[in-house]
């Protein structure tokens, strides 16, 4: 999707300038889980707004025990409680599960959608059906390679080849020559995007290794195979923070000196970074993501907005934290914001 630099700098800015402006404080929350669920939110006690009550369903490909959700829910949930939003949550990694989620947001007749797209194909169907609803959606974390020809309203997230490729040009930098490139998904095209736009500018030779991300003793002794099998390789590259601290392990059990660098952050991963075990982050910032998704569905019905114009995405990252700017990250992470 062709855009300039400025452009890209300035869309987020735009959009939570808008979302500023409008803004009074709200009510409601959202549960984890294949259920949908409904909690009270923390702020519901501050006060809420004006609007009248609105329901917004969001629905990720979230995967059992991934704490990278939590941040984007409480992104979600912070903006729900400022703008009188019901905001249901639910969530599967497979994408036909995924899509029959959809699908019960439809028949609930809720006011909005906020969807992942890591399997945009599975997801054409129901998102048609939306459409034919009247029920405006928009797409975060994933797809934004796709979002517009699936007919969604905006997106909020991170362009993923420009990430890797962004990476890629790190290590260069940093004097890497061999890497692995771990993915925990097969078939999800946004990690997919991520390790090719390493490969892209990445000088050395990158390796793809595909492992099961939700049997986290498999994804540990996978990589601790591969680096016992090569020992030149002298970077591990991750998609995940869970997976960046499992790949430290391993580096220690086959007894190399390869480095770990990964994508994402949670609140392990800062403190792992300032102790040296990881060398680096891309942050994509979450819980951006799930706030402009929801509130970008409140300005919507409240005030006809489209958020990034409705033809440019929203990008909330990448950006590198490492041991230069930790520790001015790290008290986010520990409220679980970052």
């Amino acid at each position: 999707m062709d855009r300039s630099a400025r452009s890209r700098r300035m869309i987020p800015a735009l959009a939570v300038a808008a979302a500023a402006a409008l803004a009074l404080a709200g009510c409601s929350s959202g549960s984890g889980g294949k259920k949908a669920e409904e909690t009270p939110g923390e702020g519901a006690a501050a006060g809420k707004a004006t609007t009248p009550r609105m329901t917004v369903a969001l629905v990720t490909h979230q995967a059992p025990g991934d704490t990278f959700w939590d941040i984007v829910r409480k992104g979600a949930q912070a903006a729900a409680d400022k703008d009188n939003v019901k905001l249901v949550y639910s969530a599967d990694p497979n994408a036909g599960n995924q899509a029959n989620l959809v699908q019960n947001a439809i028949d609930q007749k809720v006011d909005g959608i906020a969807v992942t797209l890591a399997k945009p194909d599975a997801l054409k169907g129901v998102l048609d059906k939306a459409r034919e609803a009247g029920i405006p959606v928009v797409g975060l974390n994933s797809g934004l390679s796709d979002w517009k020809d699936l007919g969604l309203m905006s997106f909020f997230g991170q362009d993923e080849t420009v990430a890797g490729e962004a990476l890629g040009k790190r290590l260069n930098a940093d004097g890497a020559k061999n890497v692995v490139c771990v993915i925990q998904e097969q078939g999800n095209i946004g990690l997919t995007q991520r390790c090719d736009g390493v490969k892209k500018t990445f000088s050395g030779t990158t390796e793809i290794l595909n492992v099961n991300g939700t049997d986290m003793p498999s994804v540990k002794s996978t990589i601790t195979a591969k680096l016992t099998e090569n020992t030149a390789i002298d970077h591990v590259v991750t998609l995940g923070a869970p997976f960046a601290l499992t790949a430290a392990q391993s580096v220690d059990e086959a007894g190399s000196s390869a480095k770990v660098a990964t994508f994402d952050l949670n609140k392990q991963l800062t403190g792992a970074i300032s102790a040296g075990d990881i060398a680096f982050a891309v942050d994509q910032q979450p819980y951006l993501q799930g706030y402009l998704a929801v509130d970008g569905l409140w300005l919507h019905k409240n005030n006809g907005n489209y958020s990034g114009g409705g033809e440019q995405p929203v990008l909330t990252g990448p950006a590198f934290v490492d041991k230069t700017n930790v520790e001015a990250v790290a008290a986010f992470a520990e409220k679980g914001t970052r």
